[in-house]
């Protein structure tokens, strides 16, 4: 692939645009694309309508950014074209759902209609692998390959973001308390290479895209961390950051999953999640491209400046000791 380069502005500049560029998922909870992505396009002086499931306190925050927030739900036609109508560039994004094709065969269908000219699709790097007779056992990486296919029969002018595994999940959002309380990367995936990025790498990635599409159209983009390497490494690597030791401790994936159960995650998430957990313990996540670096100018965020930006997570406060009498 060519080397691209990231349109710049100086600092605190801006420029007005004319059209509005929609944001689905934007309070979501996937690494916060959605949100970041937002809050990016109105630094860039673009309008953006935000697409929320509800009114709640993270629709209200969008608002404070000065987005134009709608709610509303993919699998609703009726609120979709609400959406999408005045829109001409599109950032098409959805948490992990069993609705997941529908959604994307509702938002292309009226993106055809309404002629939008650049739709950024979030997708996942597994489907690179996938093919017909090719799948994994994730219910929604077959959705994700479907979905793709689906937009590619549409006829819409694409730009697809298939990342790796986030860092803010499996190194965040399942890690950080067991870390803190038990100086532990608790996780199974066994002697597996990875290669995480940051969700927030992947935000500049889409706004690049959205900020100028044309150049764009067309192309897939695989987007990886800066290196690949076992959990083992990445223990190391906290270890160093938090000036402490922090092992590595490979846990069964059905005792994993069972804790994610108990606190109320939905099976066709657990299902996602085991699948993933087996495709690192086969070593299908050792993947490495610099799709990221040619598209932004930029190194992607490592595991030790995510871990130094994230240190006060990974950290047992202190305590108080009592005064002597």
């Amino acid at each position: 692939m060519a080397a691209l380069s990231a349109k710049t502005e100086p600092a605190n500049m801006t420029t007005t645009y004319e059209h509005t560029i929609l944001v689905t998922g934007a309070a979501g909870a996937v690494g916060g694309i959605g949100r970041n992505v937002t809050q990016m396009l109105l630094d860039r002086g673009h309008k953006v309508r935000a697409l929320v499931r509800q009114e709640d306190a993270r629709a209200e925050a969008l608002r404070r950014l000065g987005a134009e927030v709608v709610a509303g739900d993919l699998t609703d036609l009726t609120a979709v074209h609400r959406a999408v109508d005045g829109c001409k560039r599109i950032y098409f994004g959805m948490s992990v759902s069993a609705a997941y094709l529908e959604a994307t065969v509702n938002f292309a269908a009226v993106a055809r209609h309404l002629g939008v000219e650049a739709v950024v699709n979030m997708s996942q790097m597994t489907v690179s692998q996938m093919s017909i007779t090719e799948t994994t056992n994730s219910p929604q990486h077959k959705l994700h390959w479907l979905a793709e296919q689906a937009l590619a029969w549409s006829g819409l002018p694409v730009v697809t973001m298939r990342p790796t595994v986030f860092l803010e999940g499996f190194f965040q959002a399942a890690a950080a308390a067991v870390v803190r309380d038990n100086d532990a990367l608790m996780l199974p995936l066994g002697r597996g290479r990875t290669s995480p990025i940051s969700a927030m790498d992947v935000a500049r990635a889409v706004a690049l895209v959205l900020d100028e599409p044309a150049p764009h159209i067309g192309r897939i983009y695989d987007l990886t961390g800066p290196e690949s390497a076992d959990l083992t490494h990445f223990a190391k690597v906290f270890s160093e950051v938090l000036g402490r030791t922090i092992i590595y401790r490979d846990v069964p994936i059905d005792a994993w999953i069972g804790r994610m159960r108990e606190v109320g995650l939905p099976e066709h998430l657990l299902a996602h999640l085991k699948a993933m957990a087996q495709l690192h313990q086969q070593g299908r996540y050792d993947r490495m491209t610099d799709d990221f670096l040619r598209l932004t100018g930029h190194a992607p965020t490592s595991m030790r400046e995510f871990v130094q930006a994230h240190a006060a997570e990974f950290t047992r406060p202190a305590t108080t000791a009592e005064p002597h009498v």
